[in-house]
Parts: C-alpha cells; structure tokens; sequence
C-alpha cells in the first residue's frame, strides 16, 4: 500500500511547487519585461533493497522562458525597449551585474537612474547618476543626454551610456532572488548591436489566459493525488478489517 501513497504524494507536492510557480507568473502578467519561470519534473526511483518499484517526482530545474514580450507605445521619454535581443545591465542588491528588460526607467531621490523594480541603471563606470537637469534623452543606442537645470535647450550633455549586453541564452539564468544573470554572476561585455526605442515598454510574456487555465488544469491534479491518497486509506483501512475478521 506504501506503493500507492508515496507516488500520490509525489505527485501532489510536485503539483503545489507547479502551482506556486504559475501563480507568480500570473502576478507578473502586468510587469514590464518579466519572463516568465519553467517548472521541470522528472520521475525517479529509490535506492536501496526492496525498494526499486518505488517511484517518486523530483523537480530537476526551474528553468525561464526568455521569450520578447509584446511591445507597447507609452510616449514616455524615459520609456525604453530593447529592439530584438539584447538586456539592460543592472545592479542586483549584493552589487553583482544583472540582466534585465524591464525599461520603465525613472530618476531616483538619489539622483540614480534606475529601473521601475528600483535596480539602478549600469553605464560604462557603473551605476548612472545624474545632475539636476531640466530634460533627459536616452538615445537608440543607449546614450543618455540632458540639458542642465538653468541652461538653454540646446546645451546638451551626454553623461553616460546605458550598458547593453547580449550574452548567449543558454548562459543566462534567474537566481533565487529572481533577477536574472549571466553565467555565475561575471560581467558582461557591452554589445554596440543592442538598441533602444524610445517611448516603448516590453511587456511580460505572461500569457494571462494561458496561465489562468494552465492553473484550473494544476488545482484539478493535485485533487486526483488527493483523491488517490484518500482511496489509499480506504483501502488500508479495508484490508484492516479483513485481517480482524480471519
């Protein structure tokens, strides 16, 4: 009867961790540049005398779906997407370099320019900060220009360069704090084919619909292995009797 229980109950734990997964994504639908998380399970067998016809579920990888979200017109100035492939480098909370395509960027009380999940902005010496100014540019390929607070409106400056890199897909992975980086954690090399377009959003590739029903569809196996597991019991409890009665 352990047979029977320990593989309902593998695969109603795998079926919650699924669950939990979907339902960020679906809390992000809404979030500029969010890729959505994968969930991998595979089955496996004990170890061990006696037990080789027992078979559990394991999670092998939380993978990330690196897929373009669709593009929106917002004409906002400090709106920015990336055209094609490409990622912004930003700063993760312990300081290591992160990727991101989230460019809904603003100007902190700092003066940093950051993104709208507050990670600031990298340029070509790290952080961008920014002097009081009266307008700011991001150009197509990343350059960003102001006019001073007090000059005229054709006394440009370009302060920095928004670093944009391109690292191969297969090397880019999302953390435990949900930021995604290349590698294990090393620094990028700028790429100049990377572009911007200004007064654009990327948004989440979340597919709400698809996510929705994606979720019915989990909710609906986990109560088969609740059911399974309920059958277990009751079977056990027969058997019980059974053996009272000889």
């Amino acid at each position: 009867m352990d047979h029977f229980v320990y593989i309902a109950a593998s695969g109603a734990q795998e079926m919650m961790l699924a669950q939990a997964a979907n339902s960020h994504n679906l809390a992000n639908a809404a979030t500029p540049g969010f890729k959505a998380d994968l969930v991998n399970a595979e089955s496996r067998y004990l170890d061990g005398v006696g037990v080789a016809s027992r078979v559990y579920t394991i999670e092998t990888r939380k993978g990330t779906d690196l897929a373009a979200g669709s593009l929106e017109q917002t004409g906002r100035d400090l709106d920015v997407a990336i055209v094609g492939e490409g990622w912004i480098a930003v700063q993760a909370p312990d300081g290591t370099e992160a990727l991101s395509r989230r460019g809904d960027l603003r100007v902190d009380e700092f003066g940093q320019l950051v993104n709208g999940g507050g990670q600031p902005v990298l340029g070509e010496r790290g952080p961008i900060a920014l002097p009081p100014f009266s307008s700011l540019t991001v150009g197509a390929d990343g350059t960003v220009s102001i006019v001073p607070l007090g000059e005229q409106i054709n006394a440009v400056a370009v302060l920095d360069r928004i670093k944009l890199v391109n690292p191969p897909a297969e090397a880019i992975d999302k953390g435990t704090d949900g930021l995604l980086r290349a590698g294990d954690g090393l620094v990028s090399e700028p790429a100049a084919e990377v572009r911007l377009a200004s007064g654009m959003l990327e948004g989440s590739n979340v597919n709400p619909v698809s996510a929705m029903v994606h979720m019915i569809e989990l909710a609906r196996q986990y109560e088969m292995h609740v059911r399974m597991m309920s059958t277990a019991q009751e079977l056990d409890t027969a058997s019980t009797q059974l053996m009272r009665l000889e």
